[in-house]
């Protein structure tokens, strides 16, 4: 896990709690397509697959992983930069 980032400016936000896999990568996929490159995303993830899947994946479709962390409940957040 990586330690909290607290100086991003987030652009948007997805909330997949409740979503499983593969529609977690899917829903995180095309929202990033929405957005503009270099802006920044923050996903929330409920469920512990997800947490290892959704970085992964965006990570190899070219996205910057900015940080993963875990939080109660388990609640992950993810920040990604759109590449």
């Amino acid at each position: 896990m990586s330690e909290p980032v607290m100086d991003i400016q987030v652009d948007n936000e997805l909330d997949i709690r409740g979503v499983t896999c593969p529609i977690t990568f899917v829903k995180s996929k095309l929202t990033l397509e929405k957005m503009e490159s270099g802006q920044v995303l923050r996903v929330l993830i409920d469920y512990p697959p997800s947490a290892e899947n959704v970085p992964r994946s965006l990570d190899m479709e070219g996205h910057e992983i900015l940080s993963i962390t875990e939080t109660e409940g388990p609640l992950w957040t993810l920040l990604v930069k759109k590449a």
